[in-house]
């Protein structure tokens, strides 16, 4: 594997340290451990003008949620971002850093939801409650100092996948519009045989075996990988989507179906740009702070959402 050098760095310290796969561990004990990788990588997290926690009402109970609001005037084109952890792991506090980053470099207001998590709540209880915060989103941006008609989602790994299948249920159920999506070497198919899913078999990186860890802890039944939410890949239509952004690594067993649903939405007649980001692995968007890849990453995925607030703007 050719990586690239920052990451060939963190490669070898790492190989050095007797650091144990997710997989192996309890899911309490992953949970630990994946964020406090997340935050050593994330880098010092960016003030921004506002952030603050509450609660929404969810499909069974309330949810938490996290609003960031950079300086500037309003009113604000709005993200709901998705945060990673194969549905099973990760909260607010592992997309923070991403969350800071994305508000401040697209000026716009970004909430994070914190969906339920499986094995406790398996699927198909994280779209749903991820739909639930589009349209909470949608219909308070106005008090929050947002713009509806401006609204966006995204989301890395399981949160891309959750991202998509949001604008899958938003577009069948009418609304709320959603003007575009930030895919992040989304899951996209739980059936996914790919030469990229059989070829990422290092256990110092995310491999085939912490995808199938991942999905057998979502899944109460293999058959459910079928439904197009857990799989969006596998929806019968995907036109009328909104325009995406696709973002995949080099070194990611789920490069190749992120790449195929790339293709997948643009032959549906739906927008697309997709980008490789080549000798890095999963997760890079979230090292930012160790990683120039990364942060060309939070930085492609901003100026994607700022063209398209701006084109909205234009538009409207």
């Amino acid at each position: 594997m050719t990586f690239d050098p920052q990451f060939r760095a963190l490669y070898d310290e790492r190989s050095t340290q007797d650091i144990r796969p997710l997989y192996t561990l309890s899911v309490e004990e992953a949970r630990a451990a994946d964020l406090a990788a997340v935050r050593a990588d994330a880098g010092v997290p960016e003030p921004v003008e506002e952030v603050r926690d509450t609660t929404i009402p969810g499909p069974a109970g309330d949810l938490p949620v996290r609003i960031y609001r950079p300086a500037g005037e309003g009113p604000l084109p709005v993200l709901v971002y998705f945060f990673g952890g194969g549905w099973s792991l990760g909260s607010l506090d592992t997309s923070d850093a991403i969350c800071r980053q994305l508000a401040n470099a697209a000026g716009c207001l970004t909430i994070a939801v914190g969906y339920r998590l499986a094995p406790e709540h398996r699927f198909p209880a994280a779209p749903q409650d991820c739909l639930a915060g589009v349209r909470w989103a949608s219909e308070n941006a106005g008090r929050l100092g947002g713009d509806a008609t401006r609204l966006t989602v995204g989301g890395d790994s399981a949160g891309g996948n959750l991202a998509a299948a949001v604008t899958l249920m938003a577009r069948d159920a009418s609304g709320p519009d959603i003007l575009a999506q930030v895919l992040v070497y989304p899951n996209t198919d739980h059936f996914a045989d790919t030469p990229s899913r059989r070829e990422n078999t290092d256990p110092l990186l995310f491999n085939e075996k912490s995808v199938q860890w991942y999905w057998d802890n979502y899944l109460a039944a293999p058959e459910d990988g079928g439904d197009p939410l857990a799989s969006p890949l596998r929806a019968p239509d995907h036109s009328g989507l909104p325009p995406a952004l696709v973002i995949t690594a080099e070194y990611d067993p789920l490069r190749d179906e992120g790449e195929q649903y790339a293709r997948r939405l643009r032959d549906s007649g739906v927008p697309v740009v997709l980008t490789r980001y080549k000798g890095v692995a999963h997760g890079f968007f979230a090292m930012a702070g160790t990683l120039d890849a990364g942060r060309r990453a939070i930085e492609q995925a901003a100026a994607y959402l700022r063209t398209a607030f701006a084109d909205a703007t234009t538009r409207g």
